[in-house]
């Protein structure tokens, strides 16, 4: 275990297309990036110090995979469906603890995960 207190989380999501991601992203995350640190790369906080970014790297869109613990994921859920996104898969551990995962267009997967009903 690490023995040292982070501050900040920066977790990366490569993408082959800025623009189109960049939409992509603020349907799912349902709102505009929190800041753009240049042209090609666009920041949400999460939470306080807890953000998810997105970068314009061709060579590696399509390999990231993320998961976000939330508190209520069946509201997260439905106001995601109701931006117009659907998941590609719903998942239930044997913890019984849910995963939902969304895939952006080059393949990266976002997933949220939370209690079971």
């Amino acid at each position: 275990m690490i023995q040292t207190k982070f501050l900040d989380l920066f977790a990366g999501i490569p993408v082959s297309n800025f623009a189109a991601a960049l939409k992509w992203y603020e349907q799912l995350l349902g709102s505009a990036p929190a800041f753009f640190p240049n042209e090609t790369e666009a920041v949400w906080e999460l939470a306080e110090h807890r953000y998810v970014y997105i970068v314009q790297q061709p060579e590696h869109a399509g390999h990231a995979a993320q998961t976000v613990l939330v508190e209520d994921l069946d509201a997260l859920v439905q106001q995601i469906a109701a931006r117009g996104l659907e998941p590609v898969k719903q998942e239930t551990h044997a913890n019984n603890v849910r995963k939902i995962t969304y895939r952006d267009a080059d393949g990266n997967e976002i997933s949220f995960g939370g209690a079971a009903l």
